[in-house]
């Protein structure tokens, strides 16, 4: 199987503590950056799948290195079932998961004032936790919505309500929200600003 990662993506860790970035004080960007090269030959490439099933790759750039973090050892610890990604996370430290988080976070996310459009009636499960736009999380453990491919939020879903991922916390949520709604919720905060989604982003090269 060719290299297909899917780093980051929707979804709540397992929580054992209230964690914020503090936590990655020690973490090395620059040294991120070098360890990140592999994940870029695909997060880098704009217009990446995933194969079998096929769905885009999550934008990486901008979202929570907790989060990050917390989404790297799901991967290794097979909570989170991809192949590739297993293979990949599982050879990574926990010093190698924070220095690359703190590189692919690179500048922080700021919530919009406003959303896009009109949220769907199903938003409501994801805002306490996500933000009526999806960039403002409660905690750094949450993922960021905003600006996040649609196809790969579907697929997050899905797998979600399946049992593929398990976490506690979502399997709680996911039973609220019917599957037919899932295309509206990812289209909609896809539609919002942040991630790599902005223009300024796209312009700039950094979007990963």
């Amino acid at each position: 199987m060719k290299f297909r990662p899917t780093l980051a993506a929707l979804g709540l860790g397992v929580l054992a503590a209230c964690a914020t970035l503090s936590a990655n004080a020690d973490a090395d960007a620059k040294r991120g950056e070098v360890l990140a090269y592999t994940c870029l030959g695909c997060h880098g490439v704009p217009g990446y799948k995933n194969a079998y099933p096929t769905y885009s790759v999550p934008n990486l750039g901008g979202q929570h290195a907790k989060y990050l973090e917390t989404a790297l050892a799901a991967y290794a610890s097979g909570e989170r079932p991809h192949q590739t990604m297993h293979a990949q996370a599982a050879r990574l430290s926990d010093q190698d998961r924070a220095d690359i988080a703190a590189y692919l976070q690179g500048e922080p996310i700021t919530p919009s004032d406003q959303v896009v459009g009109t949220p769907p009636p199903a938003t409501q499960t994801c805002v306490a936790c996500h933000g009526a736009d999806g960039a403002k999380t409660v905690m750094d453990d949450y993922p960021i919505l905003a600006g996040q491919r649609a196809d790969y939020l579907v697929q997050a879903l899905k797998d979600y309500k399946s049992g593929k991922r398990k976490n506690p916390i979502m399997a709680g949520i996911i039973t609220g929200v019917d599957e037919k709604d899932f295309e509206a919720l990812a289209q909609f905060f896809a539609n919002q600003k942040g991630l790599c989604n902005t223009k300024e982003v796209r312009e700039s090269g950094k979007c990963r």
